[in-house]
């Protein structure tokens, strides 16, 4: 990988033996490597090393997630937040897991769609809760930086299982809490 990168710097015009650029072929193969380890990782695995029987069935919400990917099309970052319920049925998951897997699927060249869809999938199939809810917002420096320069536009994905799909109160009740909403309003 690193003669690939050497190579890429030469032909866009830079001397990859100048100071600041000898040893970027190193630093680019270990950063590649970091930002798509959730290639080597198993969601459901991570999971089930966290699952406890309790007799709880509300929803259960964690916000504001930060999530930092890749986008597949450009290999350029986008960045946001995720916001992920999900309804237990006879068990609940560590808190800090549900927050594993947003990272392991966001650690993997990705579009942010397939990214929500993920997330929502291997919740619901490994813990087959009454149903799950995700949202991510995220920036694209693909359209930030290049192409149409759009520094403010934020893309919003959804993805809803189970209760939370069928259930117009439980739905609601989630999108108020992930945008800022307070239960108590």
């Amino acid at each position: 990988m690193q003669d690939i990168i050497r190579d890429l710097l030469f032909k866009i015009g830079e001397n990859p033996d100048r100071e600041g650029l000898k040893r970027t072929p190193e630093r680019f193969e270990k950063s590649i490597a970091f930002l798509t380890q959730g290639y080597q990782q198993d969601p459901r695995e991570v999971l089930r090393g966290a699952i406890f029987h309790e007799q709880y069935d509300e929803m259960v919400t964690i916000k504001d997630i930060d999530i930092f990917s890749m986008c597949e099309h450009h290999m350029l970052p986008f960045f946001g937040k995720c916001h992920v319920a999900y309804m237990p049925r006879k068990h609940i998951v560590g808190l800090s897991k549900i927050a594993r897997v947003v990272e392991l699927y966001a650690r993997r060249l990705q579009v942010q769609e397939r990214l929500t869809q993920e997330i929502a999938t291997a919740l619901m199939d490994t813990l087959q809760p009454h149903g799950v809810a995700v949202v991510v917002e995220a920036f694209h420096l693909c359209m930030m930086m290049r192409g149409v320069e759009k520094q403010n536009s934020k893309t919003i994905t959804s993805a809803l299982r189970g209760a939370f799909r069928d259930d117009a109160k439980s739905r609601d009740e989630f999108l108020r809490l992930a945008h800022g909403g307070n239960w108590l309003d």
